[in-house]
């Protein structure tokens, strides 16, 4: 655990160092501010307190935003050659998916932790919050974060291209983000019943709601984790290639 530490702090440190972490955090509070505060929100009128609004626009700010921390993390390095080097070092192929991934984790909480004087402010400006609604909308961000954290990293993995591993990693978020959902509505039966599944957009929707369903934490958990393994395997190809 020492080294995926380790690891993840060095690659935080970089995403500091390249201004890049300075620009996705303004950026994600500029745009998810705005819109929860001027476009879409009615909490001065109606006196409700909700961060519904904030939390569709992290869902998409947030889509748009992982693909672009994560598209570096492998191919730059197989540009490079410099994951060579990494890999030889005394530690795993697992340790450094695990690493590099905590790294983009580790700034996407950052980014939700700056936004919790949203939560502050509704308490004082609306009634009946609904506080158990806004922490499964955090956690559903978190765990919706982690899940396309880890398929960009793997999309990363796949080329030494950054924008390639960028547009993949977008590609295959649509399916899951907004395609599947589509999908459903024009199917019936089992086939509706995957698709629907399969949509990130269900499950997210879902825990902003305040429904705290452990099949919803379970996707989540279940295409992280899939997506992770799937990296490591490709690590394990290019050793043995």
């Amino acid at each position: 655990m020492k080294k995926i530490w380790i690891l993840a702090t060095r690659e935080l440190k970089t995403f500091f160092d390249s201004l890049i972490a300075y620009i996705m955090l303004a950026l994600f509070l500029g745009l998810t501010g705005f819109f929860t505060w001027v476009m879409f929100s009615d909490i001065f009128s109606t006196g409700q307190a909700s961060l519904i609004p904030f939390f569709n626009v992290a869902y998409w700010s947030l889509f748009f935003f992982i693909p672009a921390l994560t598209m570096k993390m492998f191919a730059e390095e197989n540009r490079t050659g410099t994951i060579e080097l990494l890999l030889t070092k005394s530690v795993s192929d697992w340790q450094v998916v695990v690493g590099k991934f905590l790294s983009v984790l580790l700034l996407i909480i950052i980014a939700l932790v700056l936004s919790l004087p949203y939560y502050v402010s509704i308490t004082f400006l609306g009634e009946n919050v609904d506080h158990g609604g806004i922490l499964t909308g955090y956690l559903a961000l978190m765990l919706m974060s982690a899940a396309y954290s880890a398929i960009g990293i793997w999309t990363s993995s796949l080329t030494n291209n950054q924008i390639v591993a960028f547009l993949l990693a977008l590609i295959i978020g649509l399916f899951f983000h907004l395609l599947f959902g589509m999908l459903a509505s024009q199917f019936s039966g089992v086939v509706s019943n995957v698709l629907y599944n399969l949509s990130t957009f269900n499950h997210f929707s879902s825990m902003i709601r305040g429904v705290l369903d452990s099949r919803d934490i379970i996707y989540f958990i279940t295409l992280c984790l899939a997506a992770l393994v799937l990296t490591e395997q490709e690590l394990s190809r290019r050793h043995k290639a």
